[in-house]
């Protein structure tokens, strides 16, 4: 996750066996990253193709956060950025999975 170009990255891990945290998690929240796994579920990391959506043209700021990983087995490797209003969106649902630094909670 990194707030700007140049700015500094962070990293974070969340580990997750049979439902519930394990050993080696990083994140600041991760009960709150589980927990937001577990509402959107693994649709937020491959969504399905549809009709184009209607975006408000926001800015939300130069955050980009990329998760890599896998969920239920399936490889995972998603880059969330706040380019408009759908991405800020996405970003403000899964805020705990992308940490606590300035923006990752949907402020900006």
């Amino acid at each position: 996750m990194t707030d700007d170009a140049g700015a500094p990255e962070y990293k974070f891990r969340l580990i997750v066996r049979d439902s519930r945290l394990a050993d080696g998690c990083t994140l600041p929240d991760p009960a709150g990253a589980l927990s937001a796994l577990e509402e959107f579920g693994e649709d937020i990391f491959f969504p399905r193709p549809g009709p184009p959506k209607l975006c408000t043209q926001q800015y939300g700021g130069p955050q980009v956060a990329i998760v890599t990983g896998s969920i239920n087995g399936h490889p995972v490797s998603v880059t969330f950025r706040r380019t408009d209003g759908c991405e800020i969106s996405r970003w403000r649902a899964m805020a705990p999975l992308l940490g606590a630094t300035h923006g990752s909670r949907g402020e900006t």
